[in-house]
């Protein structure tokens, strides 16, 4: 049973063309097979270890929906999570400093969607004097007493980050010390920069005795104090996704090595162990796994995601570095629409009617008009098709009582609707159309 407040994003979302955050088991068709192998990757990693797993598949196949319906799953798990699309102008894979920013700003655990990273450091430091009142050293009404207590215990245990980046715990003390004194801009300031925004004011920096912005190396040391925390405030790890990887293949020469590069460290250090608690994800178009602009052209990383596509799709390996998503088929394009109905319908006052007009026969006819419309391309269709859906049929059926979508509607795809992708899908309308 869905809440009405996420049944309403989940539409919300569905009816503006994007992918919901959240509630995405209620539409998941055709991924269920991959779940036993990724809660078994989970639990091991909840355990202290690291994993990599890259995930491919064509436009359409559900790359971004599966990489948020997998955070959704960690997250009821006890997992932080986070998402970031790789591009070559904001983040680019190689400027780890710029990836680890956006990384922490779209940190999500169970209680906060995004932006969870401040309440993670101040829940960690509520752990930590917890753990020191626990001992009987210092007593509550000791203020003074209790901070320096607290910081020994910080230092402790960030003692494997602070021997390759002393600037964490540095900070983080400085942060504490504002909190306690009051000063609530410069604590805003100092977890800005622990968090990698850029442009922090130097008098800031001072409070902590840090200079300039935080750089690659740092950022990747960053990562690994930020993963100590989660671990230490009780959280099972860090599920992090990048997003839309195949963006390397249209980046420059020099940026596309260097990209390609850095996911090759990424899984080095993984696999020494130099991120416990570190679940990494890559989603990425078969193209960039096995064109010449992508993986192949580093062969170090090629032999590392080398997995073996040629037997039959039944008989996937989950646990491979590399796994395949299925490309939507017209029967799991017409389930998806059927659950969509029934997640409207839930509950509303209507519901006897959204059911009946907009039958299972419809939503096959809605399925087979906008895939048809889309040069019978089936994989470029789910956007669109859940879209027109909500929006054009559902939202009618549900506000006006004589509406019939089979003598009041007639499908229509505009081109500042469509996405790059299923502009190309359309029929050709003249010579300068036609891919050759």
């Amino acid at each position: 049973m869905v809440s009405a407040a996420r049944r309403e994003a989940i539409i919300g979302a569905l009816r503006r063309g994007t992918v919901p955050s959240a509630g995405l088991d209620a539409l998941a068709v055709g991924i269920d097979t991959f779940a036993p192998a990724f809660d078994f990757d989970l639990e091991r990693i909840a355990a202290g270890g690291g994993a990599f797993k890259a995930v491919r598949g064509d436009y359409g196949a559900g790359k971004t929906f599966f990489g948020r319906w997998l955070q959704e799953r960690a997250r009821s798990k006890g997992f932080a999570t986070s998402e970031v699309q790789i591009s070559e102008t904001e983040t680019p894979l190689h400027r780890m400093e710029t990836v680890y920013r956006r990384l922490v700003e779209r940190l999500a655990t169970a209680d906060a969607s995004q932006g969870a990273f401040r309440a993670v450091i101040d829940g960690w430091f509520y752990a930590l004097e917890q753990d020191v009142l626990a001992d009987g050293t210092k007593d509550a009404n000791d203020a003074q007493g209790l901070l320096a207590r607290t910081e020994e215990l910080m230092e402790g245990r960030l003692a494997s980050v602070s021997r390759y980046a002393p600037a964490f715990s540095g900070v983080l003390r400085a942060y504490r010390r504002a909190l306690a004194a009051g000063d609530g801009g410069t604590a805003d300031g100092l977890i800005a920069w622990l968090a990698g925004q850029p442009n922090v004011s130097a008098s800031i920096k001072r409070a902590a005795g840090v200079k300039g912005d935080l750089d690659h190396f740092g950022a990747s040391n960053f990562l690994a104090g930020l993963l100590v925390i989660l671990r230490d405030s009780g959280y099972s790890g860090l599920v992090w996704v990048l997003d839309e990887v195949e963006t390397l293949q249209r980046m420059r020469g020099d940026t596309r090595e260097k990209g390609l590069n850095a996911l090759r460290q990424w899984i080095d250090e993984i696999d020494a162990g130099r991120f416990p608690g570190l679940y990494l994800i890559v989603t990425g178009t078969p193209s960039f796994f096995d064109g010449p602009q992508g993986v192949q052209r580093l062969a170090p990383l090629a032999q590392r995601l080398h997995t073996d596509f040629a037997t039959d799709r039944r008989f996937d390996n989950p646990r491979a570095p590399q796994i395949r998503l299925a490309a939507f088929e017209a029967g799991a394009l017409t389930a998806v629409g059927r659950r969509v109905r029934d997640l409207f319908s839930e509950g509303q006052p209507s519901e006897a009617r959204l059911r009946t007009v907009v039958n299972d026969e419809y939503v096959e006819l809605l399925a087979s008009a906008v895939t048809g419309q889309l040069g019978g391309k089936v994989g470029v269709a789910p956007r669109l098709f859940l879209k027109k859906l909500v929006a054009d049929v559902l939202d009618r059926v549900e506000l006006h009582a004589d509406f019939d979508p089979r003598q009041h509607y007639a499908l229509t795809l505009a081109e500042n609707e469509m996405t790059p992708q299923e502009r190309a899908a359309t029929s050709a309308e003249s010579v300068d159309d036609i891919e050759l």
